[in-house]
């Protein structure tokens, strides 16, 4: 049975040599890895900080759901400043807003302003989206075979980010006994300035003018059957993860577990996104997207079930290390989808669109994560969370049948 994505018939002549691929690999790679650590060290303190600033404690996670609006409202604009300026510039702008929200989160904790602290999430948020737009840049110049390959290893800096984020949290949330994770977040902000180092080696090719102007109708695009398959999946599996991350550790705290419990969860949570991406993009390579994407899906199921077994440490950090799982699976592989459905003038427009559309949907998904937690519990979140889970499914079902089709038929 044929896998649900072809190859596209155009391709993208390198315009970099294969030393400067290797070298921009790697150095994504690194810049991954220490930038990972925002996004950790914002979901291990966000609910937690929330909870003890927020005037009212419904409120509690709306940091992190603020951090996830912020992926979605600068992604566009990280996208045009790469189409128009290069995807450096855009990266360095990222890293900019990531050392902003530690001088802000610093502040706000301080002085114990919870707006502030919501603000400085937002910029959070702006980082990690140009952050995840590494993957994407690790394919610019790359043989097409190599393509899934590539995304899949840059995004595997992210088990260091794994093993950073929950350590700086717990080496440096006591440093500062009157204000508990204000020096986590200046140290955040170092690692910010770190990364930017790390990007401004980062030699990729100059936008040609074909790229400014854009290609095809993006709406025209956008309306591939593959394409919206993987913008479905890329976005269950993402929203899923964040919405279950979210309550998790503030879901341990209310169950009677420790923070060092819940950040010891995070941090394996952590690695389990990112330590299958040194073999993810062989697995799309032998066995294509769709079914890496299927294996995915299933894992975020079982993890579910997992946690509506118990409320144990142990419950809870199987449950997110194989959310984590899970979610590489279905993101890369829909990821890897999505470089299938445009051409090579077309890449920042498109990757962008599907970028923010996954943000966007994981904004619904992270206010919903809060509210639910709070007038009901942990339970209720995990039941919720099938319900998304069962349309990534059907859609994922259709298009092979679909691509099922269309071989028999030629």
């Amino acid at each position: 049975m044929p896998d649900i994505a072809a190859p596209q018939e155009a391709i993208e002549l390198s315009t970099i040599s294969e030393r400067e691929q290797r070298g921009n690999i790697a150095r994504l790679t690194v810049a991954q890895a220490l930038a990972g650590a925002n996004s950790v060290v914002v979901y291990a303190t966000g609910a937690i900080i929330g909870h003890t600033l927020a005037p009212d404690k419904a409120l509690a996670t709306l940091p992190i759901s603020i951090f996830v609006v912020g992926m979605a409202a600068c992604i566009l604009p990280a996208g045009a400043i790469a189409r128009r300026y290069g995807r450096r510039m855009a990266f360095l702008a990222g890293a900019g807003c990531g050392v902003l929200v530690g001088v802000l989160a610093a502040l706000a904790v301080i002085i114990g302003s919870f707006w502030l602290f919501c603000l400085a999430t937002f910029f959070g948020g702006s980082y990690a989206a140009v952050v995840l737009s590494f993957r994407f840049a690790a394919a610019d110049g790359i043989n097409p075979a190599k393509r899934a390959r590539a995304l899949s290893f840059v995004m595997g800096g992210g088990v260091v980010a794994g093993i950073v984020g929950p350590q700086l949290v717990n080496h440096t949330m006591y440093l500062w006994p009157a204000h508990m994770f204000a020096a986590t977040f200046i140290a955040q902000a170092v690692v910010a300035a770190l990364s930017a180092i790390v990007l401004l080696g980062v030699k990729l090719p100059k936008p040609s003018a074909a790229e400014i102007a854009g290609g095809r109708p993006l709406g025209l695009i956008i309306r591939q059957p593959v394409f919206i398959t993987a913008m479905i999946c890329g976005a269950v599996s993402y929203m899923l993860m964040n919405f279950l991350m979210t309550a998790a550790p503030l879901a341990m705290q209310l169950c009677g577990h420790s923070q060092e419990s819940a950040n010891l969860g995070l941090q394996w949570h952590v690695i389990a996104m990112y330590a299958p991406s040194f073999f993810t993009g062989r697995l799309i390579t032998r066995f294509g997207a769709g079914r890496v994407v299927s294996a995915g899906l299933l894992l975020i199921g079982v993890s579910v079930a997992v946690g509506l077994t118990g409320i144990d440490v142990a419950h809870f950090w199987l449950t997110l290390i194989l959310l984590g799982i899970g979610w590489n699976f279905g993101f890369i592989g829909a990821s890897a989808l999505v470089l299938e459905c445009h051409r090579p003038e077309e890449k920042t427009r498109v990757q962008s669109f599907n970028d923010f559309i996954v943000f966007g949907t994981m904004a619904v998904g992270s206010f919903a994560s809060g509210g639910l937690l709070a007038a009901y519990d942990w339970d209720m979140v995990l039941w919720v969370s099938l319900a998304p889970l069962a349309l990534a499914v059907l859609a994922l079902g259709g298009a092979v049948l679909n691509a099922r089709r269309v071989y028999r038929s030629a």
